[in-house]
């Protein structure tokens, strides 16, 4: 799945970042990596004042006339894995936007003269099936089987039951790193919580013994009892059923056979479900876990961007928050973890170092609750036939990356078709509100949308794309700094929230409440971001349908933000109120204050670190595409109306159609809503958005919307580089065409380059005497040159001894460009017994959000 770390651009979910990962190499699977200071749209600088005389300089001349995408068309198809290396050869195939894994299929892609790319954004975990009923708290109820994973120490031994370096070395063939955390150890959280998790580690690490121990006395508690060394209750086997994916990158598979090996040597029978990613949806994301269909499902996922703070992933992976699913709301964490998992998410914090206590307990806990036992953070990649260019993301590789529908081309040609694959397509339905998080449908979905900003596929840091400008105010104190010089930030004593800005929804009267109205005593707010849309943003912004961009657009992400979790209204979700109640325990208000250009004001208590991440651009992408007004009032009435729901958890429980806006039964209900819409010169929630749009404007979109369904078939539109053009569900193939009504020039986001992912060595005597100084020298480069001292951000140090414990932590003293030095005292080596011990370096771009570890061991001695 995609953790494609769904943040509603305005902060509503950050379910980061996260997205289904299919395969793809790590969960959600694949993904990131980092580059120099992005080459990327960097502001003009303005012209220095002309000597009298001067002669002007030159006009520059754009490298392209084309506007839109480089490539003609887009053909994109599913393929198995082990056919990926031999389709490219023979041509069949272009690229391949998924990740591989395996060690093999890197060898096969090098000996095939193509070109690779490393992604470091996915990860794969098991998923535990937590519910538990009955007299013991652990038994289906429906079925009277016993599931010992809705016990939390038998998920917490899990941890020591699997031999993560195992996995490393022998499914990954050492592409991978053993993970234990919902942090991403390629990202900066984990480099500055090193010490934290290298501790907690050491007491997780594999352990069989340990963890059959703690298993068995939890399982002869639950009523269990071993017969002839197997597991019964009740009289009967206790058998773990593992869903185990068989497609992707071809990882899953042995890691669940791997998994119910183990499982069996401690007692248990096990049945191997092997599916794919589209048979094992219904079962694990879409079904009910009380039915006891899997105990153990092997999770995959894709952070489809570099992520500069994951204190969201604890509210994501552990929480009814995470994802309006029938398995997230049997997630049940302990008060004490669901408390600290919103203070995170919500940045409820004054301090960095109040942070770094907050994150340090909330990995303690996210070990005992154990919903999730995370196995690796996969350094995948993703191999393409040379002449192809690309912007692939650090953290979601090509498939994942932002800018992929604004680069990707044949080196120094306009146009062109290309061929592009992942393991997977088409996986569930696509709508906009809560449609497919899978990777395989967002995939597609970026190479088509626009953005108000894009992330940096290097730093994670926000650029301006439709975007002209934000301001961003933070109360005075917090811990918030900005990089880039198109945002302003400044600092306040005071933000007050306007009384005419909008805090929550009238449903039956379809207006939004002031602040005035609903605090009259007045309230004031941590953060305010303002960003105003270019004057000509109207004009030059169109839907793939041909209609102009309104300001019904941007208001319409608002009214569905509040009104699928109002209970007053006609297209209530009771799914969506979760994520809604912890939105709004953050949210302050937001105002219009000019419709034309744009301006959007946002206040909340929610902050990010950094003043990029900071900018709320009210841009409708919905958390699973973007969306125009007209799109999400035909949605509208056909979920009113009984016939669709948007969310799977409600189609189920209603026993309706999961709506797809781009196939299937949902097209003839669209098309009829379409119709009557038309006929009634529909204006959706009329008594807001009468205010932009007038009857005779909105029959004209929806005609031009049903004009675009008879030429193409289906109802999606976005305002993107791209649009979708033809969908074949049945062979699993869609078609993107070029969009040459797209305001931007093609290389508009040509200027990215590689990422410069720091290289480094640590250097020293191999024997030490204990109580003496001991000095280490450390090399840091890039492309065997001296990484330059302004270029880092920070070297850091982690001593342990012999035992694995830590010992200190400090950080390296600068030389010079790519040269630093580790000093360990007289004192800090006197902690030291007889034996081997390790100095583990950590080191920091200001270029790249991708940390570099590197350990050097040496001995110690009297």
């Amino acid at each position: 799945m995609l953790k494609n770390r769904l943040m509603f651009v305005f902060g509503l979910l950050i379910v980061a970042s996260l997205v289904l990962a299919a395969c793809g190499p790590a969960a959600t699977p694949e993904a990131p990596a980092a580059p120099a200071e992005p080459a990327a749209p960097a502001e003009p600088a303005a012209p220095a004042e002309p000597e009298p005389t001067a002669v002007p300089e030159p006009t520059a001349v754009p490298r392209t006339t084309r506007t839109g995408g480089w490539l003609d068309q887009i053909t994109m198809v599913a393929v198995t894995t082990d056919s990926v290396i031999t389709q490219l050869q023979a041509g069949e195939i272009d690229i391949y936007a998924a990740t591989l894994g395996r060690a093999e299929d890197y060898r096969a892609a090098q000996d095939a003269g193509l070109q690779t790319m490393t992604a470091y954004g996915g990860y794969y975990e098991l998923t535990f099936n937590p519910v538990g009923g009955g007299d013991n708290g652990a038994t289906f109820e429906s079925t009277g089987k016993l599931n010992p994973f809705a016990i939390p120490a038998i998920r917490e031994a899990m941890n020591m039951l699997v031999d993560r370096d195992y996995i490393v070395q022998e499914i990954y063939g050492g592409l991978a790193v053993p993970k234990f955390f919902p942090i991403n150890s390629a990202f900066p959280d984990y480099a500055l919580l090193a010490d934290v998790a290298r501790e907690l580690e050491a007491v997780y690490a594999f352990d069989e013994a340990k963890a059959q121990e703690v298993i068995d006395a939890e399982m002869t508690a639950l009523g269990a009892e071993k017969v002839d060394g197997k597991w019964n209750f009740n009289g009967e086997p206790v058998v773990i059923s593992l869903l185990i994916r068989n497609d992707g990158d071809g990882t899953r598979l042995p890691i669940g056979n791997y998994v119910a090996d183990q499982l069996e040597k401690i007692g248990f029978e096990t049945f191997r479900d092997y599916k794919t990613s589209s048979e094992a949806s219904p079962i694990w994301i879409s079904g009910n876990p009380a039915d006891g269909a899997f105990h153990i499902y092997t999770g995959g996922w894709i952070t489809t961007a570099v992520s500069r703070d994951d204190g969201s992933n604890f509210q994501f992976f552990y929480t009814p928050d995470g994802l309006g699913s029938p398995l997230w709301a049997a997630y049940k964490p302990t008060e004490e973890f669901y408390n600290l998992s919103v203070v995170l998410a919500n940045n409820d914090f004054k301090t960095v170092e109040e942070r770094r206590e907050l994150f340090a307990e909330a990995l303690r806990l996210s070990m005992e609750d154990s919903t999730r036992v995370w196995l690796v953070d996969q350094t995948a990649f993703s191999p393409l036939r040379p002449g192809i260019e690309v912007a692939a993301d650090l953290a979601g590789g090509i498939q994942g990356g932002s800018l992929q529908g604004f680069t990707l081309r044949y080196t120094g040609q306009e146009g062109g078709n290309l061929t592009y694959a992942m393991s997977d397509l088409l996986t569930d339905p696509w709508n906009p509100v809560a449609g497919s998080n899978w990777v395989y449908d967002t995939a597609p979905k970026r190479i088509i949308n626009d953005y108000g900003v894009i992330p940096d596929p290097f730093t994670g840091l926000q650029w301006p794309s439709r975007v002209e400008s934000a301001v961003v105010t933070v109360q005075t104190g917090l811990p918030v700094g900005k990089t880039l010089d198109w945002v302003e930030l400044e600092f306040a004593d005071e933000i007050v929230v306007p009384e005419d800005a909008f805090v929550d929804w009238d449903a039956e009267n379809q207006v939004f409440i002031t602040s005035a109205e609903k605090f009259p005593e007045g309230q004031t707010a941590l953060r305010k971001s303002v960003v105003t849309y270019p004057a000509d943003f109207y004009s030059k912004t169109k839907w793939h349908d041909g209609n102009n961009f309104s300001p019904a657009d941007f208001l319409m992400l608002w009214i569905m933000t509040f009104d699928r979790a109002n209970e007053g209204s006609a297209i209530y979700d009771e799914g969506a109120v979760s994520a809604f109640n912890s939105f709004m325990s953050a949210f302050k208000g937001f105002r219009i204050t000019s419709a034309d250009p744009f301006t959007f004001e946002f206040y909340s208590d929610l902050y990010q670190l950094d003043a990029e991440l900071n900018v709320t651009t009210s841009w409708p992408e919905y958390g699973f595409g973007n969306g125009s007004w007209y799109m999400i009032a035909i949605g509208n009435l056909a979920e009113a109306n009984g016939e669709l729901a948007y969310s799977s958890a409600k189609a189920d429980t209603n026993e309706v159609e999961w709506m797809s806006y781009i196939d299937g039964p949902s097209l003839e209900v669209l098309g009829k809503y379409l119709d009557q819409a038309i006929a009634e010169q529909y204006i959706p929630y009329e008594a807001t958005l009468g205010q932009y749009i007038t009857p005779d404007q909105a029959v004209a979109a929806y005609t031009n919307y049903k004009a675009f369904f008879d030429r193409q078939g289906h109802y999606w539109v976005a305002t993107g580089p791209y649009f979708l053009d033809k969908v074949f569900s049945v062979e699993k193939t869609l078609t993107i065409k070029h969009n040459p009504d797209h305001q931007d020039l093609s290389d508009e986001w040509s200027g990215f380059a590689s990422p410069k992912i720091a290289e480094a060595e640590v250097d020293g005597e191999g024997r030490v005497t204990i109580g003496s100084e001991a000095v280490f020298d450390v090399y840091v480069t890039f492309e065997g040159e001296d990484y330059p001292l302004a270029e880092l951000g920070n070297v850091k140090y982690l001593l342990f001894d012999a035992t694995g414990a830590l010992v200190t932590v400090g950080e390296a003293e600068a030389v010079e460009d790519g040269y630093f030095t580790v000093t360990l005292s007289a004192e800090d080596t006197a902690k030291l017994a007889e034996g081997s011990n390790k100095l583990e370096v950590v080191i920091v771009s200001k270029l790249v959000s991708i940390p570099t570890f590197v350990s050097f061991e040496f001995v110690t001695s009297q």
